[in-house]
């Protein structure tokens, strides 16, 4: 049995959390204890199952020394094999609380990393670092870009994130014209992200004035809350889609929304894979997609979905166009999609991998120690 305690600060609901609670939820059920420590007021506190081991705490900053403490304290009383960091801000405050309290047995240091940004270069971003043991990127493009911030191809593994297939199959069809009262019939395309810069929203936007000049009873479903909220609405305002484009705000029935659209349009100018990408393929929807960061990885070109370039907000419509005009082609490209996630990208294999990689991890270490 390995021991591990997983370490997440956000307070939101992102994909990233959504992979944090299925982990920590799938090593449990695996028989191996895993102990989830995340914001006392968050979303993945009241998201985290009946019996689930939790602490909880309430970082200010990952410079918080008080939440480095009360880490500190959560840890000697764990006394975990794996200590594994879901984002910055916990790779931080681990390390912080691994120096202010060391435990009697080191243990394997993680971080999770599924984002493509570069890490940041100050002093203080390479201290924590270098207490990182492993990181786990999320997909290749991750890795590659770990690899030019310097961390040397030996202290990375690759371990895609995975779907939930029986959950998600078990979230009833939610009737998305009929809640935000849209056209009977109307072509339906939907999005589900956070409201911000990466996510690219404003090019889907963009591309919804092109489509519905084609196809003029097309509807758009933007799912998610965020900083750019205000930006999209105006901008939804001033090309005269007010019709057309419908911002919902935070969903909790996201997934039942997603498997009423015809198309799911995933529009980021950089991601690490793209969680809600494997969900849309989950629920057997055909995928347009950016060629950013990890999604090509996700989506196959031409079987599960098309891919157009980052930022062209005339070739996004020209895709979009292209599959509501096909029934057909869209649905083999829904079926593959899900036989795909099946495949490549399930829970179980997710936590196979993830568990796999402490265990080698962890005998590397102790055959170094003898």
């Amino acid at each position: 049995m390995i021991r591990s305690i997983h370490i997440d600060t956000a307070r939101t609901w992102r994909g990233g959390q959504n992979q944090v609670l299925q982990l920590v939820t799938g090593l449990e059920g695996a028989g191996q204890p895993a102990v989830l420590v995340a914001h006392e007021g968050g979303e993945l506190r009241r998201r985290a199952r009946e019996g689930l081991r939790f602490f909880g705490f309430t970082p200010r900053s990952e410079f918080d020394a008080h939440a480095g403490w009360q880490l500190g304290r959560i840890l000697a009383d764990v006394a975990p094999d794996v200590v594994h960091a879901h984002d910055p801000m916990g790779v931080a405050l681990a390390a912080m609380a691994l120096r202010m309290q060391p435990l009697q047995k080191a243990p394997l240091v993680v971080a999770a990393r599924r984002v493509d940004f570069h890490l940041k270069r100050h002093a203080f971003s390479r201290w924590k670092y270098r207490q990182i043991d492993v990181f786990i990127a999320a997909s290749r493009l991750i890795a590659r870009v770990l690899e030019d911030d310097g961390i040397p191809p030996d202290r990375i593994e690759t371990v895609r994130d995975g779907v939930n297939l029986d959950h998600i199959d078990l979230q009833p069809v939610v009737d998305a014209h009929g809640a935000f009262w849209l056209p009977a019939g109307a072509p339906l395309v939907g999005n589900v992200a956070a409201l911000v810069a990466h996510k690219g929203q404003k090019h889907l936007v963009a591309a919804a004035k092109r489509v519905v000049q084609t196809l003029p009873d097309t509807r758009f479903l933007i799912v998610g809350e965020g900083e750019l909220r205000g930006a999209l609405e105006r901008q939804i305002r001033d090309l005269g889609l007010q019709h057309h484009v419908t911002l919902t705000g935070f969903r909790t029935d996201a997934l039942s929304l997603m498997k009423s659209f015809d198309l799911f349009v995933m529009s980021s100018v950089t991601e690490g894979l793209g969680s809600a990408v494997l969900e849309a393929m989950a629920c057997g929807r055909a995928v347009v997609g950016t060629r950013a960061g990890g999604i090509p990885e996700a989506v196959v070109e031409g079987e599960t979905g098309l891919l157009v370039p980052p930022h062209d907000d005339a070739a996004m419509a020209e895709a979009i166009v292209s599959l509501l005009s096909d029934a057909g082609r869209r649905e083999r490209f829904g079926r593959a999609g899900r036989a795909r996630v099946e495949a490549e990208f399930s829970i179980d294999r997710m936590v196979e991998h993830t568990l796999a990689v402490y265990d080698r991890r962890l005998a590397q270490r102790s055959a170094a120690a003898t």
